[in-house]
């Protein structure tokens, strides 16, 4: 069976794990990495990554090794403090590669 997990602060991820998924609370973006690896072995079953976009910020590297595989998808939300737009941005380019165009 497919899981979702979500990377982000304490604060951010608690309440994703009353909805059954896979809390991943990190303090840092070098934990985020971490955690991220982890969830992305090959021995791992993730559909779903929910990463904090402030964190994301940080790892965009290792984020954007992903954007063009089936699996995971990975979705950056936004975090406490409010959105930072990556998120936003990061559907935006899905978008305009799949169709071809900026049709938002």
């Amino acid at each position: 069976m497919l899981k979702i997990a979500v990377i982000g602060g304490a604060e951010t991820v608690i309440g994703f794990k009353a909805l059954g998924l896979e809390a991943c609370p990190v303090a840092n973006a070098e934990e985020a990495r971490e955690v991220l690896r982890h969830l992305t072995r090959d021995s791992e079953d993730y559909a779903i990554i929910y990463i904090e976009e402030n964190l994301a910020a940080e790892l965009k590297h290792d984020i954007d090794r992903y954007k063009d595989v089936p699996k995971p998808a990975i979705i950056l939300i936004p975090g406490r403090e409010g959105s930072l737009g990556l998120g936003q941005s990061a559907l935006k380019a899905a978008v305009e590669r799949a169709v071809g165009s900026d049709i938002l």
